[in-house]
């Protein structure tokens, strides 16, 4: 499971970037939230990238250690995360949502937290493909179909001292079998079929970015 080396570059991918019907972007630091947007948010701290000029990843970074959510403001919301992109090392995967016939979903328990599988995207493979791969090798579940596309996520993370900004597409996907083996060398220490009346309580300690993918899921 290689990431790419590259740094974003905007014709890299061809899921295409979260942008929000206002031209927003969002991207996740764990639990806490970078939004580039044109107009001020209520709840923020913001910063005006006209104002700063260009802003460095760990000047970003540091008023993210201090607020929760931080906006950058600029007139043209899309510029302004390209520029900080291309300081991270940009990384394609690809997940999502496996239901069984009963209308049950496969999650997975990492970290203490549950989740959903996913993994990064191989050199030649589609992101439908990697969905399939990676629900396969995390949970041991059989795929048989890969339906629509759920969502795409942004979320950045240091990892060997190197900060990473991935860019993940979430499917939904049809199970051909019932029988999970969370893969252990992953970090995954249980994987299980939630029935749709305990997602909601399965997802309250989830990362935000998989609460978005089963508010996409429930519609």
């Amino acid at each position: 499971m290689h990431s790419k080396a590259n740094y974003y570059t905007h014709s890299e991918h061809n899921v295409g970037i979260p942008i929000e019907a206002d031209g927003s972007i969002r991207v996740w630091f764990a639990e806490r939230e970078l939004l580039f947007a044109a107009e001020p948010r209520e709840g923020y701290y913001v910063v005006s990238a006209e104002a700063e000029g260009p802003l460095a990843r760990a000047k970003v970074i540091t008023f993210l250690e201090t607020y929760n959510s931080v906006e950058i403001l600029s007139s043209e919301p899309l510029a302004a995360f390209e520029a900080f992109a291309r300081q991270m090392k940009w990384v394609e995967a690809a997940g999502g949502v496996v239901e069984s016939d009963r209308g049950e979903v496969v999650m997975i328990s990492r970290n203490g937290r549950w989740d959903l599988p996913k993994g990064h995207r191989e050199q030649g493979e589609s992101f439908e493909e990697c969905a399939a791969r990676e629900a396969e090798e995390e949970t041991g579940v059989k795929v048989a179909e890969v339906g629509r596309l759920l969502a795409t996520t942004l979320h950045a993370y240091n990892i060997y001292g190197e900060w990473e900004l991935k860019l993940t597409a979430w499917y939904v996907m049809r199970a051909l079998s019932r029988q999970l083996t969370p893969q252990r060398e992953e970090g995954i220490v249980r994987a299980e079929w939630v029935a749709p009346d305990c997602i909601e309580e399965q997802i309250k300690n989830s990362f935000p970015t998989i609460k978005k993918v089963f508010s996409a899921f429930s519609v």
